[in-house]
């Protein structure tokens, strides 16, 4: 492509991206959910996370399925001391418990406490991390986790992770990402890597 029609191309691009800019005029808490059996949700959403505290702002994070696992981002959240609150409120990945009621009764203790973040508007993010897999089990009920998500902090930010992300959620939410996999190494044999798994 030539240099004049390059830059002709550009700039109808940057006049359409003008026009929206100009009309993106609204301001809320944004709901946002990561899915799909690719690899990175968890990472996205405490991407997400380091953006609000570099803005000075309060993060809570609660960690649904994931249970003893000790994680380098866990350590390194927590380290900014008031401005996050890091909960992990599992007992580890459902095809390790095998235990449906105990599940359940965990999953509905972890939402409990994710409501109270819900409703406090000083936390201008809440993350949900791996709580498509509980909804989607149904150990919380996609009927009780919606009022409570339309009823939040106005200005709060709301990230959902986890495979399977429900219809529900999906038409309910302002953005939503599928991660796509390609390719992992796990599928050849190679197990987790620090820094880069946990």
């Amino acid at each position: 492509m030539k240099q004049d029609e390059h830059q002709a191309k550009m700039a109808r691009l940057k006049a359409s991206v003008d026009r929206r800019i100009e009309a993106a005029q609204d301001e809320k808490g944004l709901l946002i959910v990561y899915t799909g059996a690719g690899k990175g949700k968890t990472t996205a959403a405490l991407g997400m996370a380091l953006r609000c505290i570099g803005h000075g702002m309060k993060v809570a994070v609660i960690q649904f399925i994931k249970g003893a696992i000790d994680t380098a981002e866990e350590r390194m959240l927590t380290s900014f001391g008031e401005r996050v609150v890091f909960l992990r409120m599992g007992e580890g990945y459902t095809w390790e418990t095998q235990d449906r009621e105990r599940d359940t009764r965990v999953a509905h203790s972890a939402w409990q406490k994710a409501s109270e973040f819900l409703r406090d508007p000083s936390y201008a993010m809440v993350i949900l991390d791996e709580f498509n897999i509980v909804l989607g089990h149904g150990y919380v009920t996609i009927d009780d986790v919606l009022p409570v998500l339309r009823q939040r902090p106005s200005m709060q930010h709301v990230v959902l992770t986890g495979r399977g992300a429900l219809l529900a959620l999906i038409e309910a939410a302002d953005l939503v990402t599928e991660m796509k996999q390609v390719k992992h190494p796990f599928r050849n044999g190679i197990k987790a890597q620090a820094g880069v798994e946990f």
